[in-house]
């Protein structure tokens, strides 16, 4: 029998989100449904309401979540009723070129549910990143669970979900850094905190933090930065070299998104250095550099999906640091907060006053 519970959902672009009755079908083949614990308010969900990702409303928000699988399809042998899980977004195929090549946190052909959760009407919802997570209970492929500690708190590693993960993700995985490195972040909201909090476990010596929001710059110093560049000041290119030797540092990670951010790290890294872009950009930006610059710096330039993770990989490593109190994923927690007011959180985000508002249930 399919259940019936609250969710949040945004009809059309730019229209304020609101509770609406939910139709969850009972798990088909290789799905499962997963009562949600806590779900972050991402920007990603913003970006869904205001038509950024693309027009097929109306969807169910919510996709940063931890919670207990209930129910599982046939087939579905990784996890059970009971299992303790944070969902995730890039559920591997095991088979398409980039898994069959060794690299399945580049997969190309992602698992999601079969079925669709409905409207009480019958009107199709679209679940944002395929999950649709701000939700009593949700459906999903069973790939999409991973299981981690029962004793962590929810509202914390449900953030790997997607933010904190991307971040850590794009320093240590795509970036590399290890001990000894210099590193550079550009934007200090919850991705770049976790970029800065990578760096930190990996063993970076200098961790630098650069924002425009004093408020940003302070909660970076807690998750690891040694030093902070307020960007409004100054030159961030200059003040980044003046803290590596005059070089630039190491790696630099984007976490903002924008043509002239992004430009400020092609020249913040040093000779041979990596730039990592986390940062969505929206579809009319580009950019334009001078290609003699490309060749002459060398290095590498690379995007970062997801902080390339593998979530089987990576959500029980860092759950564990969590737990260990060696990664402080409580501190991304700036409020919790009710299902009916996902919309204020949007609010409060566009102030840049939180990090994370997390829904609990």
């Amino acid at each position: 029998m399919s259940q019936r519970v609250n969710g949040v959902i945004a009809r059309a672009k730019g229209a304020p989100v609101e509770v609406a009755t939910i139709v969850v079908p009972d798990p088909g083949p290789g799905e499962a449904v997963v009562r949600i614990q806590a779900c972050g308010v991402c920007h990603t969900d913003l970006h869904y309401r205001e038509g950024g990702i693309n027009d097929d409303f109306p969807f169910l928000l919510g996709h940063e979540a931890a919670g207990i699988v209930e129910e599982v399809g046939t087939g579905v042998t990784d996890v059970a009723p009971g299992d303790f899980v944070v969902l995730n977004w890039r559920a591997v195929c095991g088979d398409c070129r980039a898994c069959r090549r060794g690299r399945p946190w580049y997969c190309f052909a992602t698992h999601n549910a079969a079925q669709k959760m409905t409207l009480t009407d019958g009107t199709v919802l679209s679940p944002a990143l395929g999950i649709g997570a701000f939700v009593e209970k949700t459906l999903v492929h069973a790939g999409q669970c991973t299981k981690v500690d029962p004793a962590a708190r929810p509202a914390a590693v449900g953030l790997l979900g997607c933010g904190v993960m991307a971040g850590i993700g794009a320093a240590i995985n795509t970036g590399g850094v290890t001990r000894g490195d210099s590193v550079a972040v550009i934007g200090c909201g919850g991705v770049g905190d976790g970029a800065i909090a990578g760096a930190a476990l990996a063993g970076a010596t200098t961790i630098i933090a650069i924002d425009t929001d004093e408020r940003k710059l302070e909660w970076a110093r807690r998750f690891g930065a040694t030093h902070t560049i307020d960007a409004r000041a100054g030159d961030v290119v200059e003040a980044v070299r003046a803290l590596t030797g005059g070089h630039g540092a190491d790696v630099v990670v984007e976490a903002v998104g924008r043509p002239e951010t992004y430009r400020q790290g092609f020249y913040a890294r040093d000779l041979a250095g990596t730039l990592v872009l986390v940062g969505v950009p929206t579809p009319e930006m580009t950019i334009e550099l001078p290609l003699l610059d490309v060749f002459g710096r060398g290095g590498a330039l690379k995007s970062s999906w997801y902080g390339d993770c593998l979530p089987t990989r990576d959500f029980p490593l860092l759950t564990e640091l969590y737990r260990q109190g060696r990664l402080d994923l409580d501190a991304f927690v700036s409020e919790e907060i009710r299902l009916d007011q996902v919309e204020e959180a949007f609010a409060r985000m566009h102030t840049g006053g939180v990090l994370r508002s997390v829904v609990i249930f």
